[in-house]
């Protein structure tokens, strides 16, 4: 064995890196980066125990020292398609390859195995004793960093978490109908949850649930509407207001409903306050995707409870002022009885006075037409304004209409909740009198994905949103141009057109 002196420098230089970044998955790239630069081996990977705990599979070493041009950065994120892996045990140049002998060192964090570090391809012969010392030294540092990088990124975690509920608690309580409130809980859920989907099931009247909200990156028009039938293993569970965890949807066999296919790891979660179940919010992710882990399970669960408890709340507020409407009515319609009464007391004087002076003082016909005729006009319009008024006290009270740019604003806040902060945004033109359906649709799913890929950056601190429907198509014809610029990297911008 040779004297590990000599190396010491590299190796105090590689303990130091791991514990450069905070964020868990920068911190396991350090880990494995470090590793293959220390023992000198082309392949590094790092292995975990336990995948569902913190979302991740497998880490793999940035690029080969051996390289003459560094290769793409691969994906930290596990693949979930492994024959098309460069991992894969078919690729020759595997860290697995039965050529490449291993140097295997497990990474502890407190008392349970993190994962399996593996090293393989050394350039200068098989590793040595000394290589396993030092890697094993590395490990125990390793395990350090990781576990602060667990706490800090939980406590991240519980910070978004938080802030959505209380952004969603503010926008509820702001005085928005039922649909909206159920629509902000689930597209602030999904964001949240970095979801495929927020969805809103609610009871039926033949002991069904039905999705009667859905926030997708697409058009969810296919997804509302869908009914869990009677019956279904899972109905129990979500009737009785009991949270469900599912690893993949299209296989578990309690799911029954016609779009299971399509999401693999999904929570569906109670809303429910003060015994009352108001339904269930499901957050399914896509199919392949990356399990829920244990904090995430509990921070959505804990939003869950808190948006039921704004949601009774909103409820609440919302029958008071309707409440408060029908006190309002009540006394206009004492004002125009006051009103039409007086009215029709003074019409009927007029023709009691023209009656008397046709016939006690000769006035010519002319006259009395003409004042009979005033009487008339103000009969019929004394009836009309009593019909319109009836008509009016007996519609219910209107809910105040969601405009277009209050869309594109929620969809601004509810990006910010995954931000941090919120993004600015700019409209040009008369957008609300030249923006209709559909094109408001598209728009609006465009901002949404646009703002999807934005929140998955690294580095974002600015966000500008701009709709402008002064900006001619390319054609000369009118059109609407949507533009999402994000400073992330060396900054990125979307742009959307439509013909108005």
């Amino acid at each position: 064995m040779h004297d590990p002196v000599p190396r010491l420098p590299s190796l105090l230089e590689a303990v130091l890196s791991v514990g450069t970044d905070l964020e868990l998955r920068a911190t396991l790239q350090h880990i494995v980066d470090a590793a293959a630069e220390l023992t000198e081996a082309r392949y590094a990977t790092l292995d975990m125990t336990d995948p569902g705990r913190d979302g991740l599979r497998r880490i793999r070493t940035a690029q080969r020292p051996e390289s003459p041009e560094p290769p793409a950065r691969p994906e930290p994120l596990e693949s979930p398609e492994p024959p098309e892996s460069p991992e894969s045990p078919e690729s020759p140049e595997s860290p697995e390859s039965p050529e490449s002998p291993e140097l295997i060192v497990p990474i502890h964090v407190d008392d349970e195995v993190f994962g399996d570090l593996r090293l393989a391809g050394k350039r200068a012969g098989p590793f040595t004793d000394e290589d396993e010392q030092l890697v094993r030294v590395l490990a125990t540092q390793a395990g350090i960093a990781i576990g602060n990088a667990r706490l800090y990124e939980t406590a991240r975690q519980r910070e978004r978490w938080i802030e959505g509920a209380a952004a969603v608690t503010t926008a509820l309580l702001s005085g928005e109908s039922a649909a909206d409130a159920l629509m902000t809980v689930a597209e602030r859920a999904r964001r949240l949850a970095e979801a495929s989907a927020g969805v809103i099931l609610q009871p039926t009247e033949d002991g069904g649930m039905e999705i009667v909200t859905a926030s997708t990156l697409d058009d969810p028009g296919d997804i509302v509407g869908t009914v869990i039938e009677p019956g279904s293993p899972v109905l129990e569970q979500l009737l009785g207001g009991e949270p469900v965890f599912i690893d993949d949807s299209a296989t578990d066999p309690r799911m029954t409903t016609h779009v299971r296919h399509r999401f693999g790891p999904n929570m569906m979660l109670p809303l429910q306050a003060g015994g009352r179940l108001l339904g269930t919010l499901a957050l399914p992710r896509r199919r392949g995707g990356r399990p829920y882990t244990a904090v995430e399970r509990l921070l959505a669960t804990q939003f869950a409870s808190q948006a039921a408890l704004a949601l009774v709340h909103a409820e609440a507020q919302h029958s008071r002022e309707r409440l408060a409407v029908y006190e309002d009515r009540d006394r206009i319609a004492r004002d125009l009885h006051d009103l039409v009464v007086q009215r029709l007391f003074a019409t009927g004087m007029m023709l009691e006075s023209t009656q008397r002076r046709s016939t006690g003082t000769g006035d010519t016909d002319k006259d009395v037409h003409a004042m009979l005729g005033r009487a008339v006009d103000e009969l019929q319009s004394t009836v009309q304004e009593v019909r319109t008024a009836i008509f009016a006290l007996q519609q219910p009270p209107a809910d105040a209409p969601t405009t277009f740019r209050g869309k594109v604003l929620r969809e601004a806040a509810g990006a910010a909740a995954v931000l941090g902060f919120q993004p600015s945004t700019r409209f040009t033109g008369p957008v609300e009198n030249r923006l209709a359906e559909p094109v408001a649709g598209r728009l609006l799913t465009a901002l949404r994905r646009a703002l999807a890929a934005t929140s998955r950056r690294a580095g974002v601190s600015r966000v500008e949103i701009t709709v402008d429907v002064t900006a001619p198509l390319p054609d000369g014809r009118p059109g609407v141009r949507l533009t999402v610029f994000d400073d992330g990297g060396a900054g990125t911008t979307v742009t959307w057109r439509s013909p108005l």
